[in-house]
């Protein structure tokens, strides 16, 4: 296993090469016996395999399939093999596959209270989001996601703070987004955001950013820079504005079928294996993306810092805080409160 103090993205590529091309592909291998396993999840995910996620993950499936003695194997299949995020959330439900790894606006279309971890500039560090997600708001939203049929792990997993690159211009106040065409993930919460900042947003599965900034269908996008980095989108872009504009996390939802069906021993190996990676990715993220900037500006992005109250008082005016506030309801917003003081 990676030493989470000594991680770096290089030992992190170095850690996955060692791997056999199996477990880069559709998880760990089993141990050496001669039974099959008595339990298979599927994982599915939308990240490149040199994701900080993708590293953890295969060393908690693995971890499950020793602790297990062979009962239980984890099949990691990243990078959108079995579809977009809204493909993969259809089969979770369905039992197509038994756990996904959901953005928190991606399943805020079947438990709404998600989204309110992505308020726009709600959180100022990740001390913040930490102490939201792993207390009162973040068990509300677990308590949510239960009653639409999915179990979710205690421990969210980091996406980071969000960044918008474009390739028309930098984007330093809230004045510079009049217009902006920019992709957002497919939720009402992106959109609200976006529309309020004055810009045009369009929403797209990540599987489709690339092309779409490409060909121009768009000429901006908002994502952490970790994302930006594996999914090689500095390729199409050319300045990057550090905005923090809204903090992004991963829930990992399991179908709760075939949740309830695993013996209890394995619900706890398989819960402490992957709570337990959980806490070492948030780490590994925020280490990679100090060494980020200057990768990318060596890649050829332009960086440059931007104002946020311009933003926040641009939300304002345009009601975005009043009109959310009323859809989450005023108790989900005091539990937001609770940990960030007040963001309207």
């Amino acid at each position: 296993m990676t030493d989470n103090k000594t991680f770096t993205r290089r030992s992190a590529l170095r850690t996955l090469a060692g791997l056999p091309l199996a477990a880069t592909m559709i998880g760990v291998p089993r141990l050496a016996a001669s039974a099959a396993p008595e339990y298979v999840f599927k994982y599915g995910n939308n990240l490149p395999t040199s994701h900080p996620l993708n590293i953890r993950a295969l060393e908690a499936a693995a971890r499950v399939a020793k602790e297990s003695n062979g009962r239980m194997e984890v099949r990691v299949f990243p990078n959108n093999q079995l579809g977009g995020d809204t493909d993969m959330l259809a089969q979770v439900r369905s039992g197509g596959i038994d756990m996904f790894n959901a953005g928190t606006m991606v399943i805020a279309t079947l438990a709404p209270i998600s989204a309110i971890t992505a308020m726009g500039f709600a959180f100022s560090n990740d001390e913040e989001v930490w102490k939201a997600v792993d207390g009162n708001l973040g068990n509300s939203i677990r308590a949510a996601f239960a009653k639409v049929g999915l179990y979710t792990l205690d421990k969210m997993w980091n996406n980071g703070f969000r960044q918008i690159t474009s390739s028309s211009r930098p984007v330093a106040t809230a004045a510079d987004l009049d217009g902006m065409k920019i992709r957002v993930p497919v939720s009402p919460m992106g959109i609200s955001l976006f529309k309020s900042l004055s810009a045009a947003p369009t929403s797209l599965q990540f599987s489709e950013v690339y092309s779409a900034l490409q060909t121009k269908v768009v000429d901006a996008q908002e994502n952490p820079l970790a994302i930006v980095q594996t999914a090689k989108l500095y390729e199409v872009q050319k300045y990057c504005s550090l905005t923090n504009h809204s903090w992004d996390g991963y829930h990992l939802v399991i179908n709760g079928r075939a949740w309830r069906g695993l013996p209890d021993d394995l619900k706890t190996i398989y819960a402490r294996a992957f709570n337990e990676a959980g806490l070492q990715q948030r780490d590994d993220l925020v280490k990679l993306n100090t060494t980020l900037q200057d990768e990318l500006t060596s890649k050829g992005l332009q960086f440059n810092a931007a104002e946020a109250q311009s933003f926040r008082e641009q939300l304002r005016k345009a009601g975005f805080y009043a009109e959310w506030k009323q859809k989450f309801g005023d108790q989900a917003w005091a539990l937001l409160e609770e940990s960030v003081g007040k963001v309207s």
